[in-house]
């Protein structure tokens, strides 16, 4: 217990601090590899919670594509974050407001669990088999919400063709590839042999 609370500790502390430095570092390139850092950690509290299928999810999908997809997005753009920080005063109060709510929210569940601690185990639904918990999580998800799970594909792959209408749209003045005359192409009708003179030019 002694070295499982050590652990819990250390990835408490490397992940509390690398959301700070998110929110601190001047350069957005080191704000993307700290919250890959906060990401890692937290997929280690996962694990010592027994929560080994979301701790996967987390390294796979979080940090594996959403964070070095920022980190390309930040690296490939060339953003003038001065101009974007002149009209932060502006969105402080709205910022501050939406602030209000989500601590009010944090205090009213921590307040439940301090004033309900049986709360906790009418929300669970343990297994009544011996099974990991990637398998029961796999079978709750694939039988009893299986309409639900294809309905969220169904829903991601219609925005993603979406994404793609959007982006090859008819634009004027905008050069598209054609495969199809590439590969037409004859040495003779793109290549032009001219026979010099020797001492003139072209």
């Amino acid at each position: 217990m002694i070295v499982q609370a050590l652990v819990f500790y250390l990835f408490a502390t490397v992940t509390v601090a690398a959301a700070v430095m998110v929110l601190s570092a001047r350069n957005p390139v080191h704000s993307v590899l700290f919250l890959i850092l906060a990401f890692f950690n937290s997929a280690g509290l996962f694990v010592l919670l027994g929560a080994e299928f979301l701790a996967m999810i987390l390294v796979v999908v979080y940090v594996g594509a959403v964070a070095v997809l920022f980190l390309f997005v930040v690296m490939m753009l060339d953003i003038s974050y001065a101009e974007m920080r002149e009209g932060f005063l502006q969105y402080l109060p709205l910022g501050g407001i939406i602030g209000l709510i989500l601590l009010m929210e944090l205090v009213v569940i921590v307040g439940s669990w301090a004033f309900s601690p049986d709360a906790v185990k009418q929300i669970a639904a343990p297994s009544s088999q011996a099974v990991a918990n990637t398998e029961a999580l796999g079978n709750i998800l694939y039988t009893q919400y299986v309409y639900y799970f294809q309905a969220a594909g169904m829903i991601l792959l219609v925005a993603m063709i979406g994404a793609i209408v959007l982006t090859h749209r008819t634009r004027e003045g905008l050069r598209k590839q054609k495969i199809a005359d590439q590969v037409a192409r004859r040495p003779e009708d793109s290549v032009e042999i001219k026979k010099v003179a020797s001492g003139s030019g072209v």
